[in-house]
């Protein structure tokens, strides 16, 4: 009786939802007499709602995430937590599994099924954690057949490929793609590099063989080394599902595709770049949950969260950060605005291109095609009522003008500037056209930023610093009896770093600044006037990060000038 009360309460939530009719809920419930098949499959059967439909209004049903099998890419670490046989009686697929969180993803038919997860907990230990999706009943056997028929780590794949031979025609994204050890090898790639962090994927041809190297980090690092033979496969896999065109091969192209990974969406940009011994290829991982992150958990010192809020707090002006190429200025505008980000502000970005699609903001990318250039996608966002307006970059006058119009009309402003300092972004603007007294009370403040690796915890090693050492730490290092540097473990890959921590200096904007901007002071006036007022140099922060362990002082001096702090 229950079970018929369940099985009525799916079909009634689909007539409520306007998915199906009485009638056609009423010749599922009839041929469900004959065949006793499952509601939900009997309906998805006689063509009256989809499969997808189901599985999302049951999740919503019981407060779950619903998750599509096709966009997921399969973890062959989780695989080999949960045996076959266990997965096919109790109608469950392991999909991720993260080893430093101790987590293991698994996409099901039945979130409360009590025996099998207890069962799977008994079988894995109690310090895994468990998460379930909801996954359509079709789907699930199917990529059951397909995640554990196959193999997927990539020495297995390749010993697969060396053994037999590519099929090109089925390297399309329809039909049974796992029967294609190729496609399995590109999301092998694309989950090794994801699993270990990476920013980027590099495919580079040589004369005789293909480079894959990932960036982890900031730094690139080898990877594998594959014979010139698979690059034609790889090649054409990538452009078939980012949409690009195989055909051609003179010409750079750029795409985007969009994969379930390790258990969450993830996003990749693409470039194709030719050169004298094939395309290059260039994959950058845009991994929205762990790139966007709170100011909160950034790591950051009590005194820059409390400008960061001060900030934040004018309701009308321009913020600029600076820095150079993967400084992660991107990363901390889109972190600034999650701080202001509900449903009182209409936020509206112009960017090139969106990197983050994120909900409650209105996102558009330049377009050349259309002339949608930043100047013009300004002057348009100006007419949507906007609160706040983040522009993707400063990089020419009539953009500077626009942004700096918008700030002056009410607006906040959030843009990216390329220059070496904070101070340096007032030189700049004057270089780029922007007049001394337009900047004069429109610019809220500026912060410059770097990313620096961030020493493994598990291996750092401390040591007394050198004479040459200390003078660069400056009197500060005169009561600190010892630094830290790297050595390497297994649990950073022997590299000695693991993470990357931002080094930020921000230049708070206030009158006594303006009138020296308005007036054309020299860069060492307001520097001067700026250490007055509390500044910190990007030096000055960096040698913090050192003194308290965190980074290693040859760290610190690769992305951080502090030469200038010799006696």
């Amino acid at each position: 009786m229950a079970e018929q009360r369940k099985k009525l309460r799916l079909g009634e939530l689909l007539v409520q939802q306007g998915l199906i009719t009485l009638d056609q809920l009423g010749i599922a419930l009839a041929e469900q007499k004959q065949n006793n098949i499952p509601i939900g499959r009997q309906l998805v059967r006689l063509g009256f709602v989809t499969e997808a439909a189901i599985r999302d209004i049951m999740a919503r049903t019981v407060g779950q995430e619903s998750i599509d099998l096709a966009q997921v890419v399969a973890d062959p670490e989780a695989l080999r937590l949960v045996p076959q046989d266990f997965a096919r009686r109790h109608r469950l697929l392991p999909i991720a599994y993260d080893a430093d969180e101790r987590q293991l993803s698994i996409a099901t038919t039945e979130i409360f099924n009590v025996v099998a997860l207890d069962q799977l907990r008994a079988t894995l230990g109690p310090t895994v954690e468990i998460k379930t999706q909801l996954a359509g009943e079709a789907q699930l056997e199917d990529y059951i057949d397909q995640f554990y028929g196959h193999e997927l780590s990539v020495d297995g794949i390749l010993q697969e490929i060396e053994t037999g031979e590519i099929d090109y025609q089925s390297l399309g994204a329809g039909g049974d793609e796992y029967t294609q050890p190729m496609v399995r090898l590109v999301n092998a790639l694309l989950v090794d590099a994801v699993k270990r962090g990476a920013s980027d994927i590099h495919f580079e041809p040589e004369y005789a063989f293909l480079r894959i190297r990932y960036r982890i980090d900031g730094v690139l690092e080898t990877v594998r080394s594959l014979h010139k033979t698979y690059m034609p496969g790889i090649t054409v896999r990538i452009k078939v599902i980012s949409e690009m065109n195989i055909a051609e091969t003179r010409a750079p192209q750029d795409g985007r595709l969009s994969l379930t990974l390790n258990g969450r969406p993830i996003d990749f940009r693409v470039s194709t770049h030719p050169t004298v011994h094939g395309e290059n290829i260039v994959l950058r991982i845009l991994d929205r949950e762990k790139s966007i992150i709170s100011l909160d958990k950034m790591n950051l010192p009590a005194m820059t969260l409390t400008r960061l809020s001060l900030m934040l707090a004018r309701p009308e002006g321009i913020l600029i950060v600076t820095g150079p190429t993967g400084s992660g200025k991107t990363t901390t505008l889109y972190s600034l605005l999650s701080q202001v980000n509900d449903e009182t502000v209409n936020i509206m970005t112009l960017e090139d291109p969106v990197e983050y699609p994120l909900t409650l903001m209105r996102q558009t990318s330049v377009n050349e095609a259309v002339k949608m250039d930043f100047a013009n996608g300004i002057r348009s966002m100006m007419r949507q009522d906007p609160d706040i307006i983040l522009v993707g970059e400063i990089r020419d006058k009539d953009t500077a003008e626009m942004a700096f119009r918008a700030a002056m009309t009410g607006h906040q402003v959030f843009s990216t500037l390329h220059s070496n300092s904070a101070l340096g972004a007032f030189p700049r603007l004057l270089d780029i056209g922007i007049q001394p007294d337009i900047m004069a009370g429109n610019i809220i403040g500026v912060i410059a930023q770097r990313l620096v690796r961030v020493l493994c915890v598990h291996c750092k090693e401390a040591y007394s610093p050198t004479v040459e050492e200390r003078k660069i730490l400056g009197p500060a290092a005169a009561d600190i009896a010892h630094i830290n540097r790297p050595t390497g473990c297994a649990k950073c890959s022997n590299k000695g770093y693991k993470g990357r921590s931002s080094v930020m200096e921000l230049l708070v904007m206030d009158g006594d600044l303006d009138e020296l901007v308005a007036r054309r002071a020299t860069a060492k006036e307001l520097r001067a006037a700026a250490l007055a007022k509390n500044f910190r140099p990007l030096a000055e922060e960096g040698v913090a990060l050192v003194l308290s362990g965190t980074c290693s002082i040859a760290e610190i001096s690769r992305s951080v000038d502090l030469t200038g702090r010799f006696n």
